[in-house]
């Protein structure tokens, strides 16, 4: 028996996730937040600082900031400065923040996270867009198509890294090439890392895009979190690393009057999870490659649907294009199964499935999800 075969229920709480389908028997995999309790040293921190009693207005402490700076470079063999450092209330915020700061034209691959389509129109930019390659399963960056899309006007790339949907945890070769062709057109590189703890194989590791070289860190913006690998997205806290200080000017400058401090709640919570619950997140990575390789081992039995490996995330990224339906998220869930809808994503005809769930509730999605490619 796993610690995360008995989560708490959230059916009836505050639950975004739950809440969608309450009071239909529809279960929900769609939103990336996953149903097990946070570490128990983070809830212990958390409960010491609630009985603290003070709820003021607060700021980041030194051990806060050691903790972060011992993370990366004990994870990612990345030194960074303290003051590189930029906390935010949440990473599409610092999403939005960086197509504000950076000039030009924005560029990206699709299929991708939703806010990476949605920042640049929120900052008055100008997208321009990409799809990933897909060869032989496996899904790789169509470097020519970037190419040929950029411009003189083009200022920021957006990078998912690791990717959600499609779960690539990208090499080293793969981030030097986009390095290299950030440097040739001059692009500043905003970096979503956000999944970066959640790499499931063992042969792969996450490699910061600034921790590159001297080059990469100088047009990067890297944006991290504690909140998807530990599950504490509900706290709101987040932070850049912006290694340029002019940069992290403009980035600071757009934040200013709009972007609110961190509470103090989310701040205690990324001290303890970075520091305290190494053992924690190494059961949890053991039960999330069980649950990828249950959902691969299902889905890929189905004639009508194909998903590629995924390296890292818990996220599933389905292909039921040859089933022919009109509206894919809506006909699963006509079977009593909630994933999210590839087209909000680019990518009409996909679906994507959040595996970070018990194994109890997966192998009955499953099992909803075989009737949905089978209906009668």
């Amino acid at each position: 028996m796993s610690i995360f075969d008995t989560p708490p229920d959230r059916r009836g709480s505050d639950s975004i996730k739950w809440g969608k389908y309450a009071g239909r028997d529809i279960l929900p995999l769609w939103v990336a937040d996953m149903d097990f309790a946070a570490p128990p040293a983070v809830v212990d921190a958390l409960q010491q600082r609630i009985a603290h009693g003070v709820f003021g207005y607060g700021h980041p402490w030194p051990s806060l900031t050691e903790s972060v700076l011992a993370h990366l470079e004990g994870e990612y063999t990345w030194a960074i400065e303290p003051e590189w450092i930029v906390w935010l209330p949440g990473l599409v915020t610092g999403l939005n923040v960086a197509c504000r700061a950076v000039d030009g034209e924005v560029l990206t691959a699709t299929p991708i996270y939703p806010p990476f389509l949605s920042a640049p129109r929120h900052s008055g930019r100008i997208l321009n867009r990409v799809d990933l390659a897909c060869n032989d399963g496996r899904w790789r960056w169509d470097m020519a198509a970037l190419a040929e899309v950029t411009t003189a006007a083009t200022g920021l790339f957006l990078l998912c890294h690791p990717h959600n949907p499609v779960g690539r945890c990208w090499n080293e070769d793969e981030l030097r090439d986009l390095a290299a062709f950030a440097e040739e057109n001059d692009l500043v590189v905003c970096s979503d890392e956000i999944h970066c703890g959640l790499i499931l194989d063992a042969d792969k590791r996450h490699i910061p895009f600034a921790s590159l070289s001297p080059d990469a860190a100088k047009r990067s913006i890297t944006l991290m979190a504690p909140s998807k690998t530990y599950n504490i997205p509900g706290l709101g806290c987040a932070f850049a690393v912006i290694p340029d200080a002019a940069l992290r000017r403009r980035f600071l400058r757009v934040m200013d009057g709009i972007v609110p401090h961190v509470n103090v709640l989310g701040l205690a919570a990324c001290e303890a999870a970075y520091r305290d619950c190494g053992d924690w997140h190494r059961q949890l990575i053991a039960y999330l490659v069980g649950n990828r390789n249950r959902v691969a081992a299902a889905v890929n039995a189905q004639k009508g649907a194909k998903m590629s490996h995924v390296e890292a995330t818990y996220l599933a990224w389905i292909d039921v294009r040859e089933l022919g339906l009109a509206a894919p998220a809506a006909h699963f869930e006509t079977h009593g199964l909630g994933l999210s809808d590839g087209a909000d994503f680019g990518a009409p005809g996909w679906l994507r499935l959040n595996f970070g769930c018990t194994r109890a509730t997966l192998d009955e999605a499953l099992a909803r999800f075989a009737r949905g490619c089978n209906p009668a």
